[in-house]
């Protein structure tokens, strides 16, 4: 975090320290030109450093595909700019994208793939379908993996040390999910799932939340992730005067599902995960989407310490808004990258160690891992569908706000190293006013950190 983000305290540091080098002018030192054969001369040694990603870039899915590539592309460029090193030398990192389909089959030939072509990391896959069965050729190959969305949690439960996840699972998505339709005053549901593992697995940990909460489950149904015409189990549903109906799978099943449960007559309300938290969902689901509820973990990307300005970044780039997961993807590249960094190598061996000790402020929260590398705290927010935008309701479990809050305590901490640093500078200076300045930048920093601290804590 920089303190361009807090323009009252650049500008009380910039004038204060302007004030203080007034009449004081020091003779420029003449310096010794160094030997045309030094080491300062010679150019640093490069180290090339590459990522994989997998998504599904073709088929229903391609749209979610195509935003995680995005937003893992926006990182390499940046982490490129930034001209990182490791250890001691400049990295280059290249992106290595494959497309699984979304299909399971495929994703382990894509990622027997990017074993082949010793990839130092990757980052993927999008659905916990094919992060799943990808995630062993990785372990037994040593390459660490993180994933941005695949939220099934037997994906952290196998045991192997090289998964990681940057995003809440499904236990601890069903978990707020079932309690929020509990607060609507639902009494009866109807779930359906497209019996991927994505879509199971949020259906499953659903379903044991509504029945700890008191809800009736009156209906489950199955579908599959290419089905489009849901009318059979949705006639069925409606028979059984179901208050709510809860979806586990994607967008490209889950809009036409709530535009035929419209055409149907059928009152109930509809709630969905993360899979479904989609401009595409409504475009998909037109009209018939209004007034329904849906789920995404962590905190909305305005109330992100670094959301706006990443929206910004991402939309000028690619000339489109995000989908769902590019936040989440850059976010795993950069942790990635600070691991390799930490370790001094982007050899998997030696910096896979320092993934689990990241403590990293991303843009979608402060990232933390557990012992089996799932995202510590976890908060999910709920959003309802209105007038063809996803409004934000309230944010449940924990973790919200995690990221503001670390983005205070890193201001905190710039703005005391920078006030040190003017009254280093002014240290046995000529005139009261230079110190009066100083004093009067320290109270200002003062000030501005406490409202800050203020200011997401009201949050």
């Amino acid at each position: 975090m920089q303190l361009s983000r807090f323009p009252g305290i650049t500008l009380v540091l910039a004038a204060s320290i302007a004030l203080i080098g007034c009449g004081q002018k020091e003779e420029p030192k003449p310096q010794a030109a160094a030997p045309a054969d030094s080491a300062a001369s010679a150019p640093k040694p490069e180290v090339v450093v590459k990522i994989g990603h997998v998504a599904p870039i073709t088929g229903p899915q391609a749209h979610l595909g195509k935003d995680n590539e995005n937003g893992a592309r926006l990182a390499i460029e940046e982490l490129n700019a930034q001209g990182v090193e490791i250890g001691g030398a400049k990295a280059r990192f290249e992106l290595l994208p494959e497309d699984d389909q979304a299909d399971p089959k495929q994703g382990t030939l894509v990622a027997q793939k990017l074993v082949d072509a010793k990839v130092n990391g990757v980052i993927g896959h999008l659905n916990s379908g094919t992060t799943i069965p990808a995630s062993k050729l990785y372990a037994d190959a040593g390459i660490p993996q993180i994933s941005p969305s695949a939220t099934n949690p037997k994906y952290t439960q196998q045991g192997f040390a090289t998964a990681f996840r940057v995003m809440a699972n499904d236990i601890q998505q069903g978990k707020v999910l079932g309690e929020f339709v509990a607060k609507l005053g639902v009494k009866t549901v109807a779930i359906i799932d497209d019996r991927t593992a994505y879509g199971q697995g949020l259906a499953d940990e659903f379903r044991k939340s509504a029945e700890a909460v008191g809800l009736k489950v009156v209906a489950n149904e199955y579908t599959n992730d290419k089905a489009t015409d849901f009318k059979a189990i949705l006639t069925k549903i409606k028979s059984t005067k179901a208050e709510l109906v809860f979806y586990g799978g994607m967008d490209a099943q889950g809009g036409p599902m709530a535009k035929q449960m419209k055409e149907l007559g059928l009152k109930a309300k509809f709630l969905g995960g993360d899979g479904v938290c989609t401009p595409e969902f409504m475009k998909l689901g037109g009209p018939a989407t209004e007034g329904h509820y849906c789920s995404l973990p962590g905190v909305p990307l305005d109330k992100m310490a670094k959301g706006p300005e990443f929206r910004d970044k991402f939309t000028k780039k690619f000339g489109a808004e995000i989908q769902l997961y590019a936040p989440n993807v850059y976010d795993a590249v950069m942790v990635m990258a600070d691991a390799m960094k930490r370790a001094g190598s982007a050899e998997p061996a030696r910096y896979l160690p320092e993934i689990g000790k990241t403590s990293h402020d991303g843009v979608t929260a402060r990232i933390e891992f557990d012992e089996k590398g799932d995202l510590k705290g976890g908060a999910i927010s709920i959003y309802q569908y209105a007038g063809g935008q996803l409004a934000y309701v309230e944010t449940l479990g924990g973790g919200a706000g995690a990221a503001s809050a670390a983005g205070v305590a890193e201001a905190v901490k710039e703005a005391a190293e920078a006030t040190g640093d003017a009254a280093k500078a002014v240290a046995g200076a000529a005139t009261e006013a230079a110190k009066e300045a100083v004093k009067e930048a320290a109270d200002a920093v003062k000030g501005a950190a406490e409202a800050t601290k203020a200011a997401v804590e009201k949050k």
